[in-house]
């Protein structure tokens, strides 16, 4: 159980203040990873975990739209634990819209940070990966949309179609620097995000029927294949994307 193990690691995580990015937050520090939470509010309960478990979180307030903020992240983390070795990609927007009437700002809003954020965010690691010469571990989160079409989400869609495109190309300029950059695909989850979703006692059915586990996935869920990912029990693995949906794309 060596390989998965991350005591003494460090891990940037964006948007852990709930849902997803809390859960994989909470299990690299449960591994033995310290944290740094990039998010627009302070995220108490997240610290609170973490702390609990004898792990140190910093958090860095800042808008991820801007990606002229990212050298500010990675020198405040730096001035705090002096290497990073991990980073998760799970910031995110959705804006919903009929397609034929969807706005170039939806557009411009959802691939701003969902995709040209994730790219440079993980150009600027990868570049202190290199610089500390021990490599690292870079993961981005995707979606079921990046493997099928979805209705009335054609920005969101569009950007996480091209985040599993980036964690291939990626991958394959930056393996050979001990760098592995690989993707995370979650099903459905029971998060702040899907509440209303779930709360629609018929389209939350019909979810259901499609999904072999026959249930929502939760924040736990993800926060396993995260910690595999960031662990060197996945050095050999590169560019690719896991599904975690209950067997939603089997189906």
């Amino acid at each position: 159980m060596n390989n998965f193990d991350l005591k003494g690691k460090t891990a940037i995580v964006t948007g852990c203040d709930t849902g997803l990015g809390q859960g994989m937050a909470v299990a690299l520090a449960r591994a033995g990873c310290n944290i740094v939470g990039v998010n627009l509010i302070e995220p108490a309960d997240t610290r609170k975990m973490i702390e609990s478990l004898g792990q140190k979180f910093i958090n860095i307030e800042t808008n991820l739209m801007h990606q002229e903020n990212i050298p500010f992240i990675l020198e405040k983390a730096l001035s705090t634990f002096k290497q990073i070795d991990i980073l998760v990609n799970n910031a995110g927007i959705i804006r919903r819209e009929d397609a034929i009437e969807f706005t170039e700002q939806n557009w411009d809003d959802v691939i701003n940070i969902n995709l040209k954020t994730v790219f440079f965010f993980s150009q600027a690691l990868a570049k202190q990966f290199i610089k500390q010469g021990t490599g690292g571990k870079i993961i981005n989160i995707a979606s079921m949309l990046s493997f099928q079409g979805g209705i009335r989400v054609p920005s969101y869609t569009a950007s996480k179609s091209a985040v599993m495109g980036i964690t291939r190309a990626m991958a394959n300029e930056w393996a050979k620097f001990n760098i592995n950059v690989n993707a995370i695909a979650p099903g459905y989850m029971a998060t702040n995000n899907t509440a209303a979703l779930r709360a629609d006692l018929e389209r939350s059915q019909e979810i259901l029927d499609r999904i072999p586990a026959g249930r929502w996935g939760t924040p736990d869920d993800v926060g396993g294949p995260c910690v595999f990912l960031a662990s060197p029990a996945s050095d050999y693995i590169n560019g690719y994307t896991i599904a975690v949906d209950g067997g939603w794309l089997a189906r």
